[in-house]
This record gives structure tokens, sequence and C-alpha cells, in this order.
């Protein structure tokens, strides 16, 4: 018989069915609260409503300067000079290549130019990486522009030994562009007159 000063507690005994139905409530708690967490502090606050504004992207490093690259220009022992010079994404890796028109400083005459292209290297100094027209062909560049990833000039040449460097007869428009880890020059080279 009970006491009567002690409540019956015979409704508290354990039984394997509550400690599964425990344990499973418990589990079910700690998932939820796994599931929802609060959003990221900041140092800001987002207005009511409105989603959280996304980071800026990394902004694109600038242009090489040309004057701290090394050209492979053979000019002798005299100075070479940039006579044009352009600037663009040329392998869409959103920081800009620059391509130079170069030749040697001779004082007279029609020197070749040479056409580089100059990107920044890992360690942040520029570096020639392409050269588009080598200073051996004779060519001298007239225009040279950089736009939707290509590489355009015009080229004025020689049709014979015969022809004075003084005056180039052939003019050619000539186009590069990034291919498959490597500049392609353009198959359709258009030939004008001069």
């Amino acid at each position: 018989m009970p006491h009567p000063v002690v409540p019956d507690l015979a409704h508290t005994h354990a039984r394997p069915v509550h400690w599964l139905l425990t344990a499973t409530a418990m589990a079910a708690v700690v998932a939820a609260a796994g599931l929802l967490q609060p959003e990221a502090a900041t140092a800001t606050q987002k207005a009511p409503g409105k989603p959280p504004a996304e980071a800026p992207a990394a902004a694109p490093a600038p242009a090489p300067d040309p004057a701290d690259a090394e050209l492979p220009l053979d000019c002798g022992g005299l100075d070479s000079v940039i006579t044009q010079r352009a600037t663009g994404d040329l392998d869409g890796d959103r920081n800009p290549e620059t391509v130079v028109a170069a030749r040697c400083d001779a004082g007279s005459g029609t020197p070749p130019h040479g056409v580089y292209v100059i990107a920044t290297g890992r360690d942040g100094t520029p570096r020639t990486v392409a050269t588009l027209v080598d200073p051996a062909r004779k060519n001298s560049v007239d225009e040279l522009t950089v736009g939707d990833r290509t590489v355009t000039a015009t080229l004025l040449g020689y049709s014979s030994p015969d022809v004075p460097s003084c005056c180039p007869d052939l003019r050619e428009r000539a186009e590069w562009r990034w291919q498959d880890g490597k500049f392609v020059q353009s198959r359709a080279a258009e030939a004008l007159g001069v």
C-alpha cells in the first residue's frame, strides 16, 4: 500500500519506447537547429527585404608598361623606339595586355618594325610573351589596334628588293587572335595597294 504523503509514481517508470521517442525528438531538434542557422555576420546592415549584395569582383591589373619590358629587338647598339601601342584583354583573363610596334631608332631611312605582345608576369613585371611581326620580315607598321580580343595591324612592305626602302609599295591588313594558347594569324589577310 502506498504511503499517503508520497504520490504514486508508477507512471514515471521509463520503458524502452519512452527512451526511443525522447532520442528521436532530440535528434529532430538538433537537425532543425543545424539547418536554421542565422545569416553570416557582416560589418554593414542590409536593408529589410533586400538580398545581400554580392562581393565586388577583383579589379583587373593595369596594362603592362612597355617601357619596363625587354623587347627582343636587336638594334646593334642603337636605342629602340616604340612607335605605336594598344591595350586590351587578348586572352580572356580580364587583365589587359599591351601590344607595341617598335623599331630601332636609326635616325634615317625606314627601319623595320617588330610587333610584340607584353603581359604582366606572375611576379608583376612586364614581359614579352609573343612576337607577331618579326623585324626580319622588313615590314613597317602603319596602324595598330586591339579590339574584340584581336590585334589588327596595317603592314607596309616591299614587292621586291629593288623597291627603295623609303617607299614601301605593299600594304597588308593582318589580324591575330588568341586561340588554343597561342596567337594565330587570320588566314584572310587583306592585301591593299599603296
